[in-house]
């Protein structure tokens, strides 16, 4: 290092001490003088230390700059002793900022000055987070924990080491790329879900149709119906939330479609964006003069966590059927019969077919082929919740529900024709 670059690493160095040393300051900022264990002064010396010790390295040798680490390591162990002794605290947390800090400040000066400033701005902030990471893990069920890792298994394990190519009759499966699909969808759903669960159960139940639109629209129309024919005196609003989460299904199909290829896009957007709008539209017209109940019936939807194994492995399963299917009919019967596969399918999920189709469209099928059969697909799947809401939720139900949703693919259709 020459001229003045020396003294700008050993500033970012303080910088980034002090920048650790305010949330360590702030937080302690009740406590009354002496008993904090360090502050702003403290870890400004301590960043300080760590540049100095990095430019020392340059000099003596990287063994420098292990032996000052480890003695300053030694020196902030001791401290923490210390004071557990006094005030039976046995957090780490000031302890480890500490050493991170010097070691952010080392690299400052001897290695990537940007990152180690990143570095620093991210531990200040998860060290300001601590009462927000605490309310969330009070929140956190053990079943969702484990929900958690187990979709962490199935990305980060499991994916990686799956075949990338086709296998069984016109190397229709590929393993890599099912698996990769199921953990998009359950990575999509999971947004509606941890919505659900950080709005609560009083938000009203239009926004717990609209958060359950992305987990499972036909989950939302089962539960929404049976509570509407349970009190009819909120029969509206429950209609209004069951248009929501159709028309949720609309924009989460193209965007999964559009995630898989991208000339899908485009086309998509007409149809399913006009029906998506048009159905926000109805349920708005629904809500508006329905008395909100805004209690805990809203909560009375379960909607399962979208990356149980279980679930996953049967949507797996099921996408590999559409996926296989397809090609056999696309094979035997032409473009045609995949629209008949389409009409089907959509009857039990939209994503499966859309993920299969999705992938054919940058192979040998056409991308109107495919963006025709998507919209069937979602029309088929729409028709199905106007019949759930009519034969659970009753004739009333039914026609508040259908008449939106008879609009919303009339609306598609004329975007398809766009």
């Amino acid at each position: 290092m020459e001229g003045s670059e020396p003294f700008l690493r050993l500033a970012a160095a303080l910088a980034i001490g002090i920048l650790i040393g305010l949330e360590r300051g702030w937080q302690s900022r009740e406590l009354p003088e002496g008993a904090r264990v360090a502050g702003i002064r403290t870890f400004g010396l301590i960043g300080l230390l760590g540049g100095i010790a990095a430019l020392l390295a340059g000099v003596l040798g990287p063994m420098a700059l292990v032996a000052i680490f480890s003695a300053f390591a030694v020196i902030m162990l001791i401290g923490r002793l210390r004071a557990a002794e006094i005030t039976h605290d046995l957090g780490l947390t000031t302890t480890v900022a500490g050493l991170l800090t010097f070691a952010l400040a080392a690299m400052a000066v001897i290695g990537d000055a940007a990152l180690a400033a990143a570095g620093a701005v991210v531990t200040a902030l998860l060290l300001g987070v601590k009462p927000t990471l605490h309310a969330w893990i009070e929140h956190l069920s053990r079943d969702e924990l484990f929900a958690v890792l187990k979709l962490l298994v199935m990305s980060v394990v499991l994916l990686p080491v799956l075949p990338d190519r086709g296998f069984g009759p016109w190397a229709a499966l590929n393993p890599y790329e099912l698996w990769f699909m199921v953990v998009l969808v359950a990575s999509i759903s999971f947004v509606g879900y941890v919505t659900v669960r950080i709005a609560g159960k009083r938000v009203g139940v239009l926004l717990a149709g609209l958060a359950g639109g992305l987990v499972s629209s036909t989950a939302v129309a089962l539960g929404f119906s049976r509570l509407a024919r349970r009190d009819p005196a909120d029969r509206r609003v429950f209609a209004a939330a069951i248009v929501v989460a159709a028309s949720t299904m609309f924009p989460r199909t193209l965007l999964i479609a559009g995630a898989i290829d991208a000339r899908l896009l485009l086309p998509l957007a007409w149809p399913l964006g006009l029906a998506g709008l048009v159905g926000f539209a109805c349920a708005a017209a629904l809500a508006a003069g329905a008395p909100m109940t805004g209690d805990e019936r809203a909560g009375e939807v379960r909607l399962r966590n979208p990356f149980e194994l279980g679930m996953a492995l049967k949507f797996g399963l099921l996408l590999a059927a559409v996926v296989l299917l397809a090609r056999a009919v696309l094979a035997w019967t032409g473009d045609a019969g995949l629209y008949a596969v389409a009409a089907i399918s959509g009857l039990t999920d939209v994503d499966a077919v859309t993920l299969s189709f999705s992938r054919m469209a940058a192979e040998q099928v056409a991308v109107a082929v495919v963006v025709l059969g998507i919209v069937i697909a979602a029309a088929s799947n729409t028709l199905v919740k106007a019949g759930l809401a009519m034969a659970i939720g009753g004739s009333k139900l039914g026609v508040l529900v259908g008449l939106p949703l008879i609009a919303c693919l009339a609306a598609g259709g004329l975007g398809l024709a766009l």
